[in-house]
């Protein structure tokens, strides 16, 4: 899937419980200090230890000053289409615009029924909530009385409005394809829950509302991608485990699944874990991402390339064979080798502008490097006192409260693992459909992969102990060079053997 493109948003989903109002207002109210953009409680009616929804997010917005508040999501079958349009309009103009409606088709039928409200099967659901969203752009258009026939819900003669002072998204909490369908034709945005959803099954729900918005006229980046998220700052797996973590595999999922908003599921007493999700998650992934993008932009212009259409035109970076450290993490005599070119194949235009950006994402990586190794010579040799270090870091590719040497390291070291990881799931997999011959070559690619990523633990791990001795800088001298010989290597023998079949083969990095 791919990077649509939206502005990264990070939110928290609240529990409503009674007998918690306090802490749930004052989460909300950290959310809204810590600099977060959402706020969000789920809505089942029919539970009575749960406060009422549009209430408590009432107070929560009268409480807070620039988070935007939402149902997460609001039960459709128990809250009548008309009347939710005019009460999100309503909390929309009181806050200035910081209403959002998260729908919901109702799960829960039988508690559903017991407060009075239909029982639909699957079908019916999902044509019901269809018709809702309808009803609701409907009455938030300027205009007569309208009217509006369908199975489930009708207006007879109603008039719109009162108006959102923004453009309120209706985001649906969506799983089964009739209902990604749904979202793909007629909703602003897709709003599943990781427990339900899990990061391995995005790709084919995303890939069933891509199809649907582009069969209704519509493109796939109509539909603003978020995800529900929980997790824990210690253990393994996804999201489990520090920070670092966190922000790795959240960014891996803004750039190759198009989520662009993550939402944090917090219990009762999650302040501590809602900070580290504000303060140390939100920023890191913002940053990676806007640099992953960055890197991108700067090759969407296609090359000027003047071969003739039968000619590759494009030139892989050669190794020079210069090493700087001593040892060897890998045989390259032993690297496999790809098919030799077709004397007869023909290369597009389109064809050699792939082969070349992969070039061009590879140099990007080449100049971050030599930053990298420029300031460790010159904190090595003290020719960069702290003041001087901060006024040349602030001139690269960095966050300005990212100071440090190890603070631009760690940021390039979580540059580069991403873009292997975006080749592993993405690129390759591609590559091994369009010629099953590459097959040896891809896998030693992803080998490589691993050991490139361990020199990176070496460099973190040098970093931290230069923290505790100002005198280990010279065992990050040590690594920093091992990567430059390791991935200087790597990257001019993946262009040796990808750069000719991504041109042929049409397929881009």
């Amino acid at each position: 899937m791919p990077d649509y493109g939206h502005p990264l948003e990070f939110g928290v989903f609240l529990p409503p419980a009674a007998d918690q109002f306090d802490e749930t207002l004052r989460l909300a109210q950290a959310a809204d200090v810590l600099g977060l953009d959402l706020v969000s409680v789920q809505d089942h009616p029919y539970q009575s230890a749960f406060l009422e929804t549009w209430t408590l997010l009432t107070v929560i917005a009268a409480a807070t000053s620039r988070v935007r508040v939402f149902p997460n999501v609001a039960n459709l079958p128990l809250r009548p289409p008309a009347v939710l349009a005019r009460s999100a309009a309503s909390l929309d103009i009181i806050t200035g615009g910081r209403v959002e409606l998260g729908l919901g088709a109702g799960g829960f039928v039988d508690a559903i029924a017991a407060m009075g409200g239909p029982r639909r099967t699957p079908a019916e659901s999902v044509d019901a909530l269809g018709e809702a969203i309808e009803v609701i752009r409907t009455l938030w258009t300027p205009g007569r009385g309208v009217r509006f026939s369908g199975k489930h819900y009708s207006l007879n003669g109603a008039h719109p409005g009162p108006f959102p002072v923004h453009p309120i998204g209706i985001w649906l909490g969506a799983y089964k394809k009739r209902m990604l369908q749904l979202t793909g034709r007629a909703a602003d945005g897709w709003l599943p829950s990781s427990p339900y959803a899990p990061p391995e099954e995005l790709a084919a729900m995303n890939q069933i509302i891509d199809d649907a918005a582009e069969e209704a006229g519509r493109s796939p980046a109509d539909v603003r991608r978020l995800y529900n998220i929980g997790g824990s700052f210690t253990g393994n797996g996804f999201l489990r485990g520090p920070a670092k973590v966190w922000v790795e595999q959240l960014a891996e999922l803004a750039l190759t699944e198009g989520i662009s908003g993550f939402v944090l599921m917090v219990d009762s007493g999650g302040e501590d874990h809602l900070r580290r999700f504000a303060e140390e998650v939100a920023p890191g992934v913002r940053e990676l991402v806007d640099q992953e993008r960055t890197m991108l932009s700067r090759t969407e212009e296609p090359p000027v390339l003047t071969a003739e259409p039968d000619r590759l035109g494009v030139t892989p970076t050669q190794d020079d064979g210069r090493r700087l450290s001593k040892e060897r993490l890998w045989d390259e005599s032993a690297r496999p080798t790809g098919p030799p070119p077709d004397p007869d194949a023909v290369y597009t235009a389109a064809g050699r502008t792939n082969g070349q950006h992969l070039i061009d994402v590879h140099d990007h990586l080449r100049a971050e490097l030599s930053r990298v190794r420029s300031l460790v010579k010159q904190v090595a040799g003290g020719a960069l006192d702290v003041a001087a270090a901060r006024s040349e870091i602030n001139t690269m590719t960095m966050r300005q409260n990212n100071w440090t040497l190890g603070a631009f390291c760690e940021s390039y070291c979580r540059l580069l693992t991403l873009h292997h990881t975006l080749e592993d799931t993405t690129l390759y997999p591609r590559l091994r459909r369009g010629d099953a011959r590459l097959g040896p070559v891809l896998d030693r690619l992803t080998e490589e992969h691993h050991v490139i990523h361990d020199v990176l633990e070496r460099v973190d791990a040098a970093l931290v102990a230069m923290v505790r001795d100002p005198n280990g800088i010279t065992e990050v001298s040590a690594a920093v060079d091992l990567l430059t010989d390791t991935l200087l290597s790597h990257l001019s023998y993946e262009e040796r053997e990808l750069v000719e079949p991504m041109a042929r083969l049409s397929i881009r990095a």
